[in-house]
């Protein structure tokens, strides 16, 4: 232990704790048993801990340390050497703090040292009688001061005080304890005068102190005689607040802290009861609800449930329920109102209760607690019921009261913005509540708006018309889900014309809405539009929008593109006006003028021609007319994906900039979310924009000031609070003129374009591309826009981002601007992703160019390799999950489109990040109950990657001198470095599979994604062998055939069938997997015998026998299996039995062995049946491999089958598939001596052969000469050959044939003929055949040079050499 560098090892291996339970058991047993080890264990503890202070500093504060060693030294009093060893652990561990106090150095060092060694001050030694030597340092403390103070300073109060303070802080060990003691009875006096603390400082002691001030508090509101003392009590609870926030610990701050363990709320609840009687009830009123918004405010991020409950519970009182009576002014109220004192008093407790019913609403964001829910969702039905009273309309605008309009429509955003929120009422049903909101925002935004020509000359009632506008975005919604028909659309019609009495308004539509879409405020406008995009998810909105923009140049279709395409105007509006456009593209319009459709679609006329056009050549008219692609190119140009743009250039319409209250509905922007972030599934193309404008977070409204000079944040729909990346933050800096309005031509700038808007502009693409899809390819290519929208995704800006969020810098942005950085960007992503994959199944060559792949594959994987385990918000891990799920299925499709070209750069790039790949499949597929949708992607992914794979190796294995990149099957089976990974990998799938019911989708995915695993991987193979899937399959398929063989004796032929499907797939499926996980494995077959897989294949056999799909798949799990396993063949030719059922017996019972029915099938098959066919033969070429299995099919005399078969007629040259079939497994049998007499005893059999070898196979030319070559090699087989002049002739023939293969099987035949065979010979020595073999050696010799000189030439030559030398000689 004396080499430092040792210390790391012993550590490791827990040297530390094994010492401290030596000792304690040393201490147990009185030091009896384990004395020996006592002084050893000690000097070991010494040396570590003088040589590591991190050590040292935790277990100097282990006090149970301290005492083990003290009843150690006690023991072992009489041995001087371990009370030595225990004083120098006391040493280092008592006087360790000392230690480590900065020591005083002239010139400090910046180079890394070796831990210091352990020293003390020198005023320690001569203070303390030390057992041990140490060294010193500081002889003089640094600290010391040289001159000391002088009486004059010290005399001085606000040092004494400070004095006074420390010494009673420091004597009474903290604030706790000095605090019990004031409130105790006097005790005997234990210091000066000078050092007692005065009634000032008692005071502040108390006020400083939060626990103490917050019960003097609530102490005061309980002993209070008046209002004013009650009133200031809360002000000061209301200031620990305020401290809280101040040291940046909102809710978790000493006030947070310790109001959870305080019972405050019986203190406030009487207060809270009962209705106020006069103004001072009133105004106490005010105060206690601004501490409860407050409060509920800094708790937001952490709710506390208890709080909720208790405040739910108040508010859901059945009588008297003051806090919500007060919403509604009484009869006697409202005439007491003209004390214009007591009217702003009830006004402020109006606006207080709304404030604080908006935060609440807000605090349930993350709340999970079932009972507060429940509680929620009936407050939210009640406080609908009284804010629709407190919305008093009345005919004339000037009788409204705008302040307390404009906050009850305020509280009506906040309330509606949550679904569901009109369907927990037990009097009235939700639909009515929506329908009497409708009434009353309708003739709100009437009156304020259409009746005074919108808000263009004047700013009155632009808080009314903006929340009102909201509260209808929100009511659409609403109305969506709570009618049971699209009927209500017609409730949304407002009359139009005259409202003169002597004059019925003719005519009724949505064209109250298209003023809104030109109103000089941005976030009017978007909200909007935002309400356009709902009512349009709707056909009957489509056709009412587009009949209300008749009388509008351009109609409905030419107001929203050119909105689409204004340079100047916000993204966000864009991005709504990209929705329409959307939703009005799902409906199908003709192509033609047809009367009786209700929806043409758009409608274009040509003044000079006269030439009308609708639906789709007028879309595509419009589309050119206003150069639609070319600004698309550049609005993708001019995308900005920043966080934060500033305009430090201000124009001169800047100088009216619109306010914002921040504490308003202004502010309420700040709580829009991307819709990916709202749920994980895909949303329908129709109703995408309409979810899109929900909102769903609970950020706070005043968190956060405004980014640039005098600017008013917008909204933004799919981000958070005040992100200027999304909404451009110069572009709210002024206030909009009339659009009618002249303005310099310099005035008008182009607006930063944002990703959502581009996000936006590709799901508009695709409808495009699914109504047009050959005009818009080909706009496309013109306008180069699958390269520009690809251009934009970055996953190192994403990447950084997250990066940022888990590991938050000190001068970093709020985490709320990242998050909604990042939401942005993948919203971006998941729709190119959709708009790549539509471009894919439209035309390929759109996406497959090696500019374009390369890096969008290396961008794909980017993001999907992004680790966002530490990412806390869930909303946020929500879009990451519905983001990956359209990059697995865009990476699937390019695939399955494209596999030739992406293959390649995707292997390259999955090789490259191969780690973190697999963890993030293992991730994905993980989440089969949270996210299927992803589940499924990923695990499609993945069997299409290895299919392909594995048929570009097929393609590829005759193929030479290809250096391909690396497989991902040897990525899966030779790496090292992730085999835990992918361990994991097989484990996930498997339990997916395995954990799902046989009907449930995602059951066959993670099956198809097992299948393509284990026909690639031997690790795979080996995993599942181990989690026993073939016993399980195996299983499986004994439980099926007894199921089948069950239900066939029960009545009932419809359900049986339905049944027996079920029964099929599941069958089809475990016998797939089983083929796979045996392929190539003789671990697993040995496995698959044990299980006794032929004997459960033998009872399944009649129903194979029905399903000719179900019998293919059978034969090719038989055909893995018997290859190169001789124990598996054999297995075939046992004899088993079992149950059949009846209906299944007339199709051919099975026999005494599986190996018989199989020869039965393959006599039997017909014709038609070339896929069962073909399975057949291959499974019984490996059977012919086997010995017993050729005896079987020898007295079988199933090879008599063979010589039925008929050759080609005519001019056909070529044989049947049948009868090269035949063939292959003749060739199989040849290839023993036993199987050679099998042949040569068939009667007419080489005559056969001879006539087929004449005949033509593109596949297989030579088979016949191959049988012929392997009969030849067999001495006893050689008379018969050579009594068979045709095989001899046809042999010799071959010395002259074009076809270099059959040229050296000839001559290897003859050879082998020959060889040892006198009687060969004679007859070879024939001088057409002698002739034959001497011009093939001299040809032979001219021919092959030494350049190409081949192992199969080489024995082609050696062959010849042989028979020329063997016919010359005597």
């Amino acid at each position: 232990m004396q080499d430092i560098k040792m210390h790391a090892v012993v550590k490791k291996l827990c040297l530390i704790d094994k010492i401290i339970e030596y000792l304690n058991e040393c201490v147990c047993q009185d030091g009896e048993v384990v004395e020996c080890l006592i002084q050893p264990c000690l000097t070991l503890l010494r040396k570590v801990l003088c040589a590591d202070p991190v050590m040292r500093v935790a277990l100097s504060q282990q006090s149970s340390l301290l005492t083990l060693l003290f009843r150690v030294s006690l023991i072992f009093h009489e041995d001087r050497t371990v009370v030595t060893e225990v004083g120098a652990l006391f040493c280092l561990l008592l006087f360790d703090e000392v230690s480590r106090m900065d020591m005083w150095s002239i010139n400090p060092s910046d180079k890394p040292s070796s831990p210091p060694v352990f020293s003390l001050p020198v005023s320690v030694f001569r203070r303390y009688h030390l057992p041990v030597h140490v060294v010193g340092h500081h002889a003089v403390s640094p600290y010391s001061m040289v001159l000391p103070l002088s009486a004059d300073c010290l005399a001085l109060k606000p040092v004494s005080d400070m004095l006074r303070i420390a010494w009673n802080l420091s004597w009474y060990h903290g604030s706790e304890n000095l605090l019990k003691q004031m409130n105790s009875e006097p005790k005997i006096k234990e210091c000066s005068d000078t050092l007692k603390l005065s009634t000032e400082d008692t005071l502040a002691l108390k006020v400083t102190h939060t626990a103490s001030g917050l019960r003097d508090c609530l102490h005061s509101v309980v002993e209070a005689a008046a209002h004013r003392e009650v009133r200031a009590a809360i002000t000061r609870m209301s200031f620990y607040l305020l401290n809280d926030r101040l040291s940046l610990k909102s809710g978790t701050g000493p006030c947070g802290l310790t109001l959870k363990s305080l019972a405050w709320h019986t203190t406030l609840n009487r207060f809270l009861q009962v209705l106020p009687a006069c103004t001072e009830d009133e105004k106490l009123l005010i105060d206690i609800i601004h501490f409860l918004n407050k409060l509920l405010k800094e708790q937001r991020k952490n709710s506390s449930v208890e709080l909720l409950n208790w405040l739910l519970e108040l508010l859901l009182r059945h009588s008297p329920n003051p806090l919500l009576d007060l919403l509604v002014l009484t009869e006697s109220q409202a005439r007491e109102e003209t004390d214009d004192i007591r009217t702003a008093v009830r006004q402020q407790v109006q606006k207080e209760l709304i404030a604080l019913f908006n935060t609440l609403l807000l605090s349930f964001m993350a709340v999970t607690d079932r009972k507060c829910l429940e509680l929620l969702h009936v407050f939210q039905t009640q406080l609908a019921l009284r804010l629709l009273q407190s919305l008093r309309v009345t005919d004339a605008p000037h009788f409204y009261g705008l302040p307390s309009l404009e906050r009850t429509l305020r509280g009506m955003a906040h309330l509606t913005a949550s679904p569901g929120w009109s369907s927990h009422s037990p009097l009235t049903k939700p639909f009515e509540i929506c329908v009497k909101y409708l009434s009353g925002l309708l003739e709100v935004i009437t009156s304020f708006y259409v009746e005074r020509g919108g808000n263009a000359m004047s700013f009155m009632g632009k808080g009314v018309t903006k929340s009102t506008i909201l509260c209808l975005l929100h009511l659409s919604h609403e109305m969506m889900a709570q009618a049971q028909s699209s009927e209500w659309m017609s409730l949304w019609f407002l009359p139009l014309g005259s409202h003169s009495e002597d004059q019925a308004p003719t005519q009724q539509g949505l064209a109250w809405l298209i003023p809104l879409w030109v109103d000089r405020d941005p976030e009017v406008r978007f909200t909007s539009l935002g309400l356009g995009s709902a009512l349009t998810t709707l056909e009957t909105g489509c056709v009412a929008l587009a009949n209300s923009c008749q009388n509008i140049s351009g109609g409905l279709w030419g107001t929203v593109v050119n909105i689409l395409l204004d340079q100047s105007e916000c993204s966000v509006v864009r991005r709504e006006a990209a929705f329409i456009l959307q939703n009005l593209l799902v409906i199908p319009m003709p192509s033609i003028i047809l009367k009786d459709y209700t929806w043409q679609g758009p409608c274009v006329h040509d003044e000079d021609s006269g030439i009308s056009l609708v639906g789709k050549p007028a879309l595509q008219a419009l589309l050119y007319h206003c150069h639609f692609y070319e600004h698309l190119n550049q609005m993708v140009k001019h995308c900005y994906l920043g966080r934060y743009t500033f305009d430090l250039k201000f124009s001169a319409l800047d100088g009216t900039s619109e306010g914002s209250d921040l504490n308003g509905l202004d502010d309420s922007f700040k709580f829009w979310r991307a819709p990916s972030r709202l749920s994980s599934q895909d949303q329908d193309p129709s109703s995408l924009s309409t979810v899109e404008t929900m909102v769903a977070s609970s950020s706070g409204s005043t968190e956060f000031p405004p980014f640039g000079p005098s600017t008013a944040p917008l909204p933004e729909a799919s981000h958070d609070q005040f992100v200027a990346q999304v909404i451009g933050q110069h572009e709210t800096a002024s206030a909009r003129l009339p659009r009618d309005a002249s303005l310099p031509a310099a005035l008008p700038r182009q607006r930063v374009v944002t990703p959502p808007l581009l996000a936006a502009v590709c799901s508009l693409l695709d409808g495009l591309l699914a109504t047009a899809p050959g005009d818009t390819a080909h706009a496309f290519r013109q306008a180069r826009l699958v390269e520009l929208l690809c251009s934009i995704a970055d996953a190192t800006l994403l990447e950084s981002c997250v990066q940022e969020l888990k590991a938050p810098l000190p001068l970093s942005p709020p985490a709320e601007h990242t998050q909604a950085q990042v939401s942005s960007l993948l919203e971006y992503l998941s729709s190119l992703s959709r708009l790549l994959q539509s471009c894919l199944l439209v035309d390929p060559d759109l996406v497959i160019q090696e500019e374009l792949l390369k890096p969008l594959i290396t961008n794909i994987i980017g993001v999907l390799t992004i680790c966002i385990k530490d990412v806390l918000d869930v909303e946020l891990v929500s879009a990451f999950y519905h983001t990956w799920t359209h990059l697995f299925n865009l990476l699937a499709i390019l695939l399955r489109k494209a596999a030739l070209a992406s293959l390649p750069a995707m292997t390259v790039v999955l090789a490259k990040h191969w780690a973190a790949v697999i963890d993030m499949l293992c991730t994905c597929v993980g989440l089969s109950i949270t996210c299927p949708t992803l589940c499924t992607a990923s695990l499609q992914f993945l069997s299409v990657l290895l299919t392909e794979e594995a048929k570009r190796c097929l393609q590829d294995k005759d193929k030479t001198n290809l250096c391909h990149s690396p497989s991902i099957a040897s990525l899966l089976d030779k790496t090292q470095e992730n085999q835990k990974s992918l361990e994991r990998l097989n484990e996930v799938i498997l339990q997916c599979y395995e954990g799902k019911p046989s009907k449930d989708v995602l059951k066959r995915v993670a099956a198809n994604a097992l299948m393509s695993l284990l026909a690639v991987s031997r690790r795979a193979q080996t995993h599942a062998l181990k989690a026993d899937l073939i016993d399980s399959c195996m299983e499986q398929m004994k439980h099926i055939s007894a199921q089948l063989n069950l239900d066939s004796l029960r009545p009932g032929k419809a359900a049986l069938k339905k049944q027996e499907d079920g029964f099929i797939k599941e069958l089809s499926i475990a016998m797939q997997l089983l083929r796979n996980c045996l392929y190539q494995n003789e671990e697993c077959k040995e496995a698959a015998l044990e299980a006794h897989l032929v004997p459960v294949l033998h009872s399944l056999w009649p129903w194979l026998l029905m399903d000719d799909s179900l019998m293919q798949i059978a034969l090719q799990l038989l055909c893995v299996y018997t290859a190169n396993f001789p124990n598996g063949c054999s297995s075939l030719c046992w004899s088993s039995c079992g149950p059949y059922p009846v209906q299944a017996a007339y199709r051919g019972a099975p026999g005494t062995s599986l190996m018989g029915c199989i020869l039965k099938l393959a006599s039997q098959m017909p014709l038609e049946n070339t896929a069962v066919q073909q399975m057949v033969f291959m499974f019984l070429s490996n059977l012919a491999l086997s010995h017993d299995c050729k005896g079987v099919i020898q007295k079988s005399n199933f090879l008599q089958n063979f010589l039925s078969l008929t050759l080609p007629k005519g001019g056909n040259k070529h044989l049947s598939n049948l009868t090269i079939l035949w063939l292959k497994l003749l060739l199989n049998i040849s290839l023993g001596e036993d199987g050679q007499q099998m042949i040569l005893r068939l009667d007419g059999c080489l005559d056969l052969l001879t006539e087929m070898s004449k005949y033509k196979h593109k596949s297989s030319p030579c088979i016949p000469l191959l049988i012929f070559h392997n009969i030849c090699f067999s001495p006893a087989n050689k008379p018969k050959i050579l009594a068979n002049e045709k095989v001899i002739s046809v042999l010799a023939a071959c010395l002259e044939s074009e076809n270099q293969h059959a040229q050296r099987i000839g001559a290897a035949a003859l050879w082998a003929l020959i060889h040892n065979y006198q009687k060969a010979k004679t007859t070879l020595k024939n001088p057409s055949i002698k002739r034959r073999v001497d011009e093939a050696y001299s040809l032979a010799k001219k021919t092959f040079s030494n350049s190409e000189e081949t192992p199969l030439n080489a024995y082609y030559m050696k062959c010849l050499e042989n028979l020329v030398q063997l016919l010359n000689s005597s």
